[in-house]
């Protein structure tokens, strides 16, 4: 006997699929007989979409940081996320403390650690070449092998100060000391430029905000890709999103989409400010985005889902297959006008957007305001 049955779900193929769950794990997929027993049955009836669980590679969920600050299930079961990454709130000074808080959280919640020992404490957090200590780095990680599973540096200048590229330079060498954890560098403004950055880095390193529309950008004036750029996704380079309240252009983004050059990660950097009062509000609303500047259903879907668990080597996640565990979500895509913002105060008109009902983390569900009101789906 099943836990639980999902009966006709969508995929973001169109395509139907039952999904059984036991023991926290998905034990089988495809069209199941109406006579399988299960403890309890969600019956979506091909009107409400399902998909491994989405993953927000990019957010920033310490309760207690002084500069970004938010609450893990706000960001994730409650905005239908089954697994959030904190991206460098954190550095070896305080992750006990967000590991123990992370640990009470229905969400699933893991850390890209900063390399700077004092995590955000400050903003210029890479500006003092004392508070980069891989020794501390690297005891820290060890610590929480399962919580961290990266590493952060903020490589622009109101970060770095004088330090110019020697933070990133540490950062590679904490990350060939601990196993080639995945390494996330943010790019601002300059200096450092971003072929300086982007020359130091290659297989697996997430260049986040990768879409900005600062100068400091993956695009040349002239709209083409930066040749640095090109030659360090060559490499395997990755980009992240990593929308934020100041790092996303629709120009930047449409005319990347248009040359081919698709984010292969879609994250929110959301805090709570920007969560309540936008440009973010959660990371579907970041998804939808994309629904409407030219990416289909599937290519999104598969920037939160599997391409987001392999680059942050998140194993039996991900993936909608057998043995994997049961982290779900289930969506509607509702047929409705809005008008999206980006960071540079322009906007865009869609017509679809993602509304998360509900998250499903080892096979526990945990309905979504929209799932609470919507009343879509049968249990």
């Amino acid at each position: 006997m099943y836990d639980t049955i999902i009966r006709a779900g969508r995929l973001g193929n169109g395509q139907l699929v039952d999904i059984a769950i036991k023991n926290g794990k998905i034990a089988a997929l495809g069209s199941l007989p109406e006579s399988t027993e299960t403890k309890q049955t969600l019956t979506l009836a091909g009107q409400v979409h399902v998909s491994a669980g989405w993953i927000d590679g990019h957010t920033h969920c310490y309760p207690a940081s002084p500069i970004y600050c938010d609450e893990p299930d706000k960001v994730g079961v409650a905005s239908g996320v089954t697994t959030v990454i904190d991206a460098g709130s954190t550095g070896a000074d305080d992750v006990d403390d967000f590991q123990q808080i992370a640990a009470g959280c229905k969400t699933r919640v893991h850390a890209l650690l900063n390399i700077s020992r004092i995590g955000l404490l400050r903003q210029n957090e890479l500006a003092n070449p004392a508070d980069i200590d891989p020794a501390l780095a690297q005891a820290a990680i060890r610590r929480h092998p399962s919580f961290i599973v990266g590493i952060k540096a903020r490589m622009s200048g109101s970060v770095v100060g004088e330090s110019g590229l020697q933070p990133l330079r540490v950062a590679k060498q904490i990350q060939r000391d601990n196993g080639n954890l995945p390494l996330m560098v943010h790019v601002g403004n300059t200096p450092p430029d971003l072929d300086e950055i982007v020359a130091l880095l290659g297989d697996g390193d997430l260049l986040t905000h990768c879409f900005n529309g600062k100068p400091n950008r993956i695009l040349t004036p002239a709209g083409e890709l930066r040749q640095a750029v090109r030659e360090a996704m060559q490499r395997g380079l990755l980009l992240d999103i990593g929308h934020g309240g100041a790092s996303f252009s629709f120009e930047v983004a449409e005319l990347a989409i248009r040359q081919g050059i698709l984010p292969h990660t879609i994250s929110s950097d959301i805090y709570c400010k920007n969560r309540i009062k936008g440009p973010v509000y959660s990371l579907a609303h970041v998804m939808s985005k994309f629904l409407s500047i030219g990416m289909t259903l599937e290519q999104v879907l598969a920037c939160v889902t599997h391409q987001a668990a392999d680059a942050l080597r998140l194993p039996d996640k991900g993936h909608l297959e057998v043995g994997a565990d049961a982290d779900l979500t289930l969506f509607q895509v509702a047929s409705d006008p809005i008008l999206f913002a980006d960071t540079e105060a322009a906007t865009r008109h869609g017509d679809r957007q993602l509304l998360p009902l509900a998250a499903l983390v080892g096979g526990e569900l945990v309905l979504t305001h929209y799932g609470k009101s919507h009343h879509a789906f049968c249990v």
